[in-house]
């Protein structure tokens, strides 16, 4: 037995909608009792696929003494079950490495140069709405942007001037699915306790569903704080910029 990484279930905030259970490719999370449990260590891979699943943020990653992932034990165990064993996408450590909640150290800034592009100022992955978990460490006492999908392509200095300092999270309320997206910003608004949202659109019409989603979060939880909006136009200048100076 060694130290390593390994999901950690908080009780508390779990609702038992199984969502992780889904996710776990090893079936090392089942629901007993109403509630997300680890049913045994060793088939934990701890790379935390289910984390993106969890939209109560009841599951971290942490690292304690715990046996060392065991896939014979493992293949075993998903036999019992009557599920398939992972694709080889999910060998060596079997999770899902897109959906892995990861925070990044501070990049410092550097000058844009024909030789030395400008530094990514992203600070967290994943991005996507539909994915973050929303009692993140990143986003605790943040500053949200809330950007649509097209932003970043349409403004050439959207990482300078929109998300440096900011924790990210992209949506496209044309072509989402936006169920449980009003739900999640609203833990964040409260539980995470966000500081401000600043929502960045495109022109298009479609574009305010996403101001429309703040607006229903911040009436969700009973909390305003500030909301600042900036709309990109579709050859990326800034038409609007509500931003304090």
């Amino acid at each position: 037995m060694a130290t390593r990484k390994i999901v950690q279930i908080e009780a508390a905030l779990c609702n038992g909608c199984g969502l992780c259970v889904g996710s776990c490719a090893e079936g090392a999370i089942q629901l007993i009792d109403g509630k997300a449990r680890l049913v045994k260590d060793d088939y934990c891979d701890g790379l935390g696929a289910c984390l993106a699943d969890c939209p109560q943020g009841a599951i971290t990653i942490i690292e304690r003494d715990a046996p060392a992932f065991d896939e014979a034990a493992v293949a075993t165990h998903l036999q019992t079950l009557g599920r398939p064993a992972p694709s080889p996408a999910h060998a060596h450590h079997a999770g899902c490495p897109g959906s892995q909640m990861r925070a990044f150290a501070p990049k410092a800034p550097a000058a844009t140069t024909a030789t030395a592009p400008a530094a990514s100022a992203l600070a967290q992955w994943p991005v996507q709405l539909h994915l973050v978990a929303p009692t993140a460490p990143y986003f605790r006492d943040a500053d949200l942007l809330l950007a649509a999908d097209c932003a970043a392509f349409a403004h050439g200095d959207f990482h300078r001037q929109f998300l440096t300092g900011h924790a990210l999270a992209i949506a496209c309320p044309k072509l989402d699915d936006p169920q449980g997206y009003v739900e999640k910003l609203a833990t964040m608004i409260v539980e995470a306790g966000l500081r401000s949202i600043t929502i960045v659109m495109m022109q298009v019409p479609c574009c305010r569903g996403l101001e429309r989603l703040v607006t229903l979060a911040q009436q969700s939880a009973g909390v305003e704080i500030p909301l600042y909006r900036v709309i990109v136009g579709i050859e990326g200048e800034i038409l609007l910029d509500e931003r304090p100076a």
